[in-house]
This record gives structure tokens, sequence and C-alpha cells, in this order.
């Protein structure tokens, strides 16, 4: 069992002010944050993707993040237009970002992106093997014959990391469920319209106003 619950993804420095906003609270609430996306989807969306130590991630969960989220994005106002704002379970094909995700997975396969070469690529595919607090293993099936096919590869380089769709994945992820009727890996999200301005000086000026 790795002790390291540090996250490792590749966010753009929005993302991680917005992840620093967002992350205390999820954690007041018992869940950790998975990631933070913008995307340009209905003109701008903020996905938020969170879960409890178990991987767990309900509607009433998704409810309780966005209520107590909301308000503290609209003070922090880190975004300076309108948006979406959407918060979702990391789904059956997630986001692998600490190293508990990569043991919780192994035997699974994965798809992951470096921020730096390792070993003359920065692009793997394979079975995930297993993690520590440093690293995390993962085996290659297009290894040249005589060569190890199991790569070693530090957790401090990663910038994209998700669990491929695969037939054993969906077998798993039903098996969680059926052995606890409160497991959903299903990707449940609620999506809300922030329909306050967002524009920096319109906020200035709200602020001069008070």
């Amino acid at each position: 069992m790795t002790t390291n619950t540090k996250r490792y993804v590749r966010e753009s420095a929005l993302e991680q002010r917005i992840a620093a906003i967002v992350e205390p609270v999820a954690e007041s609430l018992g869940y950790d944050l998975v990631r933070v996306r913008l995307t340009q989807d209905n003109g701008m969306t903020l996905q938020i993707m969170a879960e409890d130590e178990s991987g767990r991630f309900t509607i009433e969960d998704c409810e309780k993040l966005h209520n107590d989220l909301n308000p503290v994005l609209d003070l922090e106002d880190p975004i300076d237009r309108e948006y979406h704002l959407e918060i979702s379970s990391p789904g059956v094909d997630r986001p692998l970002v600490r190293a508990r995700d990569f043991q919780a997975w192994a035997g699974h396969e994965a798809k992951i992106e470096l921020a730096d070469m390792v070993d003359g690529r920065k692009r793997f595919r394979g079975e995930i093997v297993g993690a520590d607090d440093d690293t995390f293993s993962i085996r290659l099936p297009d290894a040249p014959a005589g060569t190890d096919p199991v790569h070693t590869l530090p957790l401090n380089l990663l910038a994209d990391a998700k669990l491929v769709m695969t037939d054993k994945l969906l077998d798993e992820a039903k098996k969680r469920q059926d052995e606890d009727p409160d497991y959903d890996e299903s990707d449940q999200d609620i999506e809300t319209i922030i329909t306050d301005e967002t524009d920096g000086e319109a906020a200035d000026e709200r602020n001069q106003e008070n």
C-alpha cells in the first residue's frame, strides 16, 4: 500500500489555480480531487472530477460537492468569462492520477503520456503491473524480443494516464457493482450553468458597489 497521495496530472496554469481552490472544499467533504479540466464545450466548461477514497462518487456526492463548491468559485472568480460547471465521477475508463490508482487497477490496460522522454519514448500503452510511492510499472505488448517488457516509470513525470476500455475492465466494473450495490462506475454528472457575470471588470464593479 502506497502512502503517496499526491496527484500527478498535466494541467494548465489556470487549471492548477482552480484545483487549488477546489481541493480543500472536496477534502472537507471527504472527497479526493481527480482532475480539473477547462474545455470549449458550450462556450466554456469547467469539468471537475472527484471520488471518495474507495473510488465511489454518486449523484448525491456530485450534488454535495457542487453545492459547497459553487459559492467558493463565485467568490474566488478564477475564470474571467461565463462558463458551465460540470462535476462528475471518474467513470469506467478513468484517469490515473495517484500511485494508488495504479495499484488498484493493476492487471488492466492503460495509456500513458509522460512529460519527458524515458527509454526513448513519452507514450506507453500496456498492462499496469503496480506502483510504489515514486514509480509505477507497465508491461508493454510491443517490447522487442529479448528485452524486458516491464518498464518502471517515475510518477513525477506523469502527464496523462487513463484506463483503456476493454471487456476485462467492463467485467471488473460490473463485478464491483454486483458486490456492492452502492458502487457505481457509470459517468454520473450534474451540470450547472454559471449565470453570474464573470468578466473581471464586471466583478470589480460589483465589488465597488458592495
